[in-house]
């Protein structure tokens, strides 16, 4: 059967949808070129648009925390135990945690050029694990029975009839090992939030955990990976991004960790804006044979809701040290924002436009004299061996995207290194499928779920012009969960 035949399926949801939706426009937060892989662009146009039109879906509210710290090149082991409930405030209406560490090792030249060490990545995630799940009385099982060994992970959906999750090894953006996890405990008295991707470049780190719960309640799914350097030469790892991509039913969420090029002197922003755009250029996730029917975005941009945060490294500009010094005493935070090279730079058009950041009612969180200390470093008098650095807001947490409210935007007092961690929460909308049937409700693994009454049931061709039948998602009372099942 020809697909063009206006008797088919196909044909007849062509002809419907072109009706319907003469002049729709594309998504501008969804960039069609950046997706498309040589497929119908026509099927490419449904996907971008189904989202805003489809009446099969409802609205559902997630709340994330995004957390960023530079570390200074300290291991959170022995004597350099730290808590992290000052920061991470573990509460019950948090869904999501992703975090995004700078200088997890010490940036020497051995581990700049050297081969990855997982052991700074592990020590982390441990901690993060045991101080998100212990905080609830949840005892973490998870280190005891699959110690996490490597310092790349994603998530990766594994049948329910199996009931177990996996995490697979990627190297590259390649999925290279995939390891089951031994069969986990049930969400009461074991573990609340799991990990869902982690991934280390050099110092730049980013780990990104749900709770557990979610996994059965929604269709998480395309968890994906991609680091870029940037730093020396623009190409070593001491500087650059950790990304992490992933769709939640039908909303799409791109994570950035980054840490940028260094440096107050008068022109060391353009080399930041410059990193940006590298980031912006270089990062993708591309599509695998692995991979299931959702299409995913390939590119930052194409994403629906998007993070960036990190070490920004962006400054105080054209502000001499000591009137800064002063204006942060009085706590005039609006005063000291004048200066702000991000906020400069975006209003200039040089970086970031578009995106928003939540108003700074905190202190800048660099540079302090050393660990355990609350004095900023330099000043006058200048004390033997400090840098002369006036204080920044180096740490910084950005969105770009629709659906997305932030709750608070706030700095932590743990004195662990030369910065502050900041946070940010926030509220963000995602698009789920729902049926009128509670047990049944029609969707092709292809066309999207914006098909018309009429077409339900009906034959169609595949892309090989073979009759094919449209597949049935069918809800799994016992395990809360949906899956593709076909006739």
């Amino acid at each position: 059967m020809d697909d063009k035949n206006p008797k088919s399926s196909s044909g007849r949801f062509r002809k419907w949808f072109k009706r319907k939706h003469k002049k729709k426009q594309p998504d501008p937060y969804y960039n069609q070129d950046e997706v498309s892989d040589g497929g119908d662009d026509f099927m490419e146009d449904v996907y971008v648009s189904s989202l805003d039109m489809d009446p099969c879906t409802s609205t559902n509210e997630l709340r994330i925390f995004v957390g960023t710290w530079n570390v200074a090149g300290r291991s959170p082991v022995g004597s350099l135990a730290v808590d992290l409930e000052e920061w991470l405030k573990p509460q019950d209406a948090v869904d999501i945690y992703v975090l995004g560490f700078q200088e997890i090792v010490p940036l020497k030249t051995r581990t700049v050029i050297g081969a990855e060490d997982p052991k700074k990545a592990t020590n982390w995630n441990l901690l993060i694990g045991k101080t998100l799940n212990e905080s609830f009385g949840r005892p973490w099982l998870t280190p005891m029975l699959n110690p996490i060994s490597s310092d790349s992970y994603h998530y990766v959906k594994i049948p329910v009839s199996e009931k177990r999750a996996s995490f697979s090894a990627i190297s590259d953006n390649t999925l290279i090992r995939g390891r089951p996890i031994t069969r986990q405990q049930p969400v009461i008295g074991g573990s609340k939030y799991k990990l869902m991707a982690s991934k280390k470049m050099v110092g730049v780190f980013i780990s990104v955990w749900m709770k557990k719960e979610l996994l059965k309640k929604y269709c998480v799914s395309n968890v994906k990976v991609s680091s870029v350097a940037c730093g020396i030469m623009g190409y070593l790892g001491n500087k650059g991004s950790v990304s992490v991509s992933m769709l939640i039913e039908g909303t799409s969420f791109c994570f950035i960790a980054a840490h940028l090029a260094s440096g107050e002197k008068q022109g060391d922003e353009g080399r930041r804006n410059h990193q940006v755009s590298e980031i912006f250029k270089r990062t993708n996730f591309p599509r695998l044979a692995k991979d299931d029917d959702n299409l995913h975005p390939l590119t930052i941009l194409g994403h629906d809701r998007i993070f960036w945060f990190g070490d920004l490294n962006y400054r105080l500009y054209n502000l001499e040290d000591n009137l800064a010094r002063h204006l942060i005493k009085k706590q005039d935070w609006k005063a000291l924002q004048e200066f702000d090279q991000l906020r400069r730079e975006q209003e200039d058009g040089g970086v970031f436009q578009g995106w928003r950041e939540g108003n700074i009612e905190f202190a800048p969180t660099y540079k302090y004299s050393s660990s355990n200390c609350n004095r900023y470093s330099g000043g006058v008098p200048n004390r033997s061996g400090e840098k002369q650095r006036t204080p920044a807001w180096c740490d910084r947490i950005l969105w770009y995207g629709k659906g997305v409210k932030l709750l608070s935007y706030l700095r932590s007092e743990i004195k662990f290194s030369d910065h502050r961690p900041v946070s940010a929460l926030f509220s963000t909308q995602i698009e789920v499928m729902k049926s009128t049937n509670p047990r049944i409700f029609a969707k092709d693994t292809t066309v999207p779920n914006i098909m018309p009454p009429e077409l339900i049931g009906s034959s169609r061709n595949d892309e090989e012009g073979k009759p094919t039948v449209l597949s049935l998602v069918v809800k799994d009372t016992e395990a809360s969960s949906i899956h593709m099942q076909k006739l």
